[in-house]
């Protein structure tokens, strides 16, 4: 793999398997002189000692992510999903920052122990050893695409229908392809509704540009949608926004609204919840229910995808 570091993951991995048996003799009584000699001179315990260091530093952070990004309550394939998704996401932002070290601010939540202990309470011990398994049984695969770990985004539930990346991101992406997703449909909150004051609507969005009317005056017309449902563009007043600008400026739960006025309000009501690009969280939850394990629905997100292990 041309990136770096992959493939120093992947040598380190090697040297791992290699050091086994002084690992085990180090455990029951230590290294003889003469081995640990040999050792350091062939592969450099210090290098390894350090990339192990590294390895179960990602993998502890894996498991922060998916505490963070997927209710503990969903199947255990959902939860390996994550996983997979959070951790390959991470090993691609470590590669374009040319870091050999886990970066906690690229775009994932992360909850710490103590954030666990009280988000889940009681259940702690229980969601902990569920959380742990997802993060072991997946240890060290990543999504690759061509030979690259993907951008594997995520979001917690779609419109019906994932988006294609273009009509998030501008950029075209082979593998973050629009796919069925219709579990999405049963899950908490898919449609919800949202009432704001015209003036409110009028001032936010008159951040963009001039409306060329009124709060008064203001209405919406000539919605263009994408084929998952999404709205590109939509005419406020005598402004073309993007669906992203009015879902930012307003804090809706996604682009896959409708809007109507209702004398000097507007209704907005929306479905599903994020960008819509990649897996929807809720999504996975369906398809694990229907009896599929995480690299099936991994495959199904994401469009071509295959897997490597970099432990």
């Amino acid at each position: 793999m041309a990136k770096k570091i992959l493939a120093v993951l992947i040598v380190y991995g090697v040297m791992a398997v290699l050091l086994v048996p002084l690992l085990v003799t180090a455990l029951f009584g230590g290294f003889r002189e003469e081995a640990q000699t040999e050792a350091k001179a062939v592969y450099g315990l210090a290098e390894y000692y350090a990339c192990r260091k590294a390895h179960l530093e990602l993998e502890d952070y894996v498991l922060g992510v998916v505490s963070a990004e997927m209710p503990a309550s969903f199947p255990l394939e959902a939860l390996k999903a994550q996983a997979v998704a959070a951790r390959t996401y991470e090993v691609r932002k470590m590669e374009e920052a040319g870091s050999a070290e886990v970066l906690y601010d690229v775009g994932q939540a992360y909850c710490t122990e103590a954030e666990r202990r009280e988000k889940w309470g009681e259940n702690y011990e229980a969601y902990l050893e569920k959380m742990e398994e997802a993060v072991r049984q997946t240890a060290g695969e990543i999504m690759v695409y061509e030979e690259e770990p993907i951008l594997a985004v995520f979001h917690a539930q779609s419109g019906g229908m994932t988006e294609d990346s273009e009509n998030v991101w501008v950029q075209e992406i082979p593998y973050l392809r629009s796919v069925d997703s219709t579990g999405d449909q049963e899950a908490p909150g898919f449609e919800t509704e949202v009432e704001l004051t015209a003036e409110e609507v009028w001032e936010k969005l008159s951040a963009y540009g001039d409306l060329g009317v009124t709060a008064e005056e203001l209405d919406f017309s000539g919605a263009v949608r994408s084929q998952a449902g999404y709205i590109q563009t939509i005419q406020a007043g005598n402004l073309t926004l993007e669906g992203q600008e009015i879902r930012t400026a307003l804090g809706l739960r996604s682009t896959n609204f409708t809007v109507k006025r209702q004398g000097d309000a507007f209704i907005f009501k929306t479905k599903g919840y994020g960008h819509g690009a990649g897996m929807s969280q809720y999504g996975a939850k369906a398809l694990a229910e229907e009896g599929m394990d995480y690299q099936e629905i991994l495959r199904h997100y994401y469009t071509g995808i295959s897997f490597e292990n970099i432990a």
